[in-house]
């Protein structure tokens, strides 16, 4: 940034007479003008400012500011990029690159939401938001935990997984010679054939091969098991209020895809009235994955806890996009609070 700066400082310099009367051009950008613009951050934490923020600040931050184009958990929306997610996929054919999987520098991240975001309203949050933020990314992708405090003096404290996953680009030194210069136009070939569609990235609608593929696709798909006969439910013992208004706390997590109460309505989540002791995926009008739909069982307290810590692991292939709660008593004081709105 600053070399541009530079550059932009010595146009307006040599600029013309004519030009400068004309557009008002002619003199040095001031220090402070520089200053303004000059406000990128180095992998070092260069040029990080003094500032701090959390995890839990960064939720309703993010929410307000991000969540819009990003998801309330990071997850994107629509095309929308996904901050969160990823882990240990490079190698796959079809990899998700996120900050947390891909990233290699923290100081990339601070940049590009302190220098762009929000969308439409750049430089609009203060240094302490966006600390916050991207302590929210952090613990989206399970580097933080909700109690790290963010800031220029920590910045570096934070170990970002693909650290190691990039190479300096000596291509200049090591591979220029070889491909430069005036081509050889010798044995070249005598067509070029495209081998490949950029389906798998789903920019290349093709509605004839597409429903041909879904057709194939759905033969050989494995018809959904039979939805196993609800169990009976468990005997609800008397609630602990103290854990009650703990777990209505911690719910505050779940409330941008879930409702409880007598006007609750399905969102991108179930309603979770009556979930206690109800079957897995048997919410009255709300459309499960086949994930959630097949699972079988009831959401008991074994169940809810195994879920709650971590989704994914606990039920593989889910569409549940949320991280899961890192503390136990936060799993406890939720269980606790979705018994108290199923009875």
């Amino acid at each position: 940034m600053s070399k541009f700066l530079n550059l932009t400082a010595a146009a307006l310099i040599l600029a013309t007479p004519a030009m400068a009367e004309k557009y008002g051009l002619g003199r040095t950008a001031l220090p402070e003008e520089i200053a303004a613009w000059d406000v990128d951050v180095q992998p070092d934490g260069t040029g990080l400012p003094v500032g701090s923020g959390n995890a839990f600040d960064g939720e309703e931050i993010f929410a307000e500011h991000c969540a819009i184009c990003h998801g309330d958990f990071a997850e994107g929306i629509d095309n929308w990029p996904k901050l969160a997610g990823g882990a240990d996929t490079l190698d796959h054919e079809d990899p998700l690159k996120t900050v947390g999987s891909y990233w290699p520098y923290l100081s990339t991240t601070w940049d590009y939401v302190n220098r762009s975001m929000p969308f439409g309203n750049a430089q609009s949050l203060s240094a302490d938001e966006v600390y916050a933020i991207v302590a929210y990314i952090l613990y989206s992708n399970d580097l933080i935990d909700d109690e790290f405090e963010l800031s220029n003096e920590t910045f570096l404290d934070v170990q970002m997984p693909n650290a190691g996953g990039f190479i300096i680009d000596d291509r200049e030194a090591t591979e220029y010679a070889h491909w430069r210069g005036e081509p050889c136009m010798e044995n070249c070939k005598d067509s070029v054939e495209v081998t490949m569609r950029a389906t798998v990235l789903n920019v290349t609608p093709d509605q004839e091969h597409g429903d041909a593929a879904m057709a194939e696709e759905a033969k050989a798909s494995p018809a959904p098991a039979p939805e196993a006969a609800p169990e009976p439910e468990p005997e609800v013992a008397a609630l602990d209020a103290e854990l009650v208004a703990k777990g209505e706390k911690v719910f505050k997590k779940c409330k941008s895809c879930h409702q409880v109460g007598d006007n609750a309505k399905h969102k991108t989540g179930p309603i979770l009235n009556g979930i206690y002791g109800a079957a897995i995926g048997g919410a009255e009008g709300f459309k499960y994955s086949k994930t959630m739909a097949g699972f079988g069982g009831t959401w008991d307290d074994a169940n809810l806890a195994g879920f709650l810590a971590k989704p994914k692991k606990f039920m593989k292939g889910t569409k549940m996009s949320f991280n899961g709660l890192k503390k136990e008593g936060d799993i406890a004081a939720m269980i606790e609070y979705l018994k108290s709105v199923s009875q």
